[in-house]
């Protein structure tokens, strides 16, 4: 495979689902493994209330993946 036919990563270092070739698409519940980490530690701990920010982070990178949030 040639360099110029490769499907630049976003910012994330993730291929979008909808330009992976010859792969499953990716499913919400396995997208941005990172921020919904990160963001359900928070709601636990803290409540939903409180972690608006990290909420907002989880939609975003959901959001570049072209999941429609």
């Amino acid at each position: 495979m040639k360099m110029s036919e490769l499907t630049a990563p976003t910012s994330l270092g993730k291929v979008p689902a909808d330009q992976a070739e010859g792969r499953k698409p990716l499913k919400p519940c396995c997208a941005c493994p990172e921020t919904k980490k990160v963001r359900d530690a928070c709601i636990i701990e803290k409540g939903e209330e409180n972690c608006k920010d990290l909420i907002e982070a989880h939609k975003e990178c959901m959001r570049a993946l072209g999941f429609k949030i």
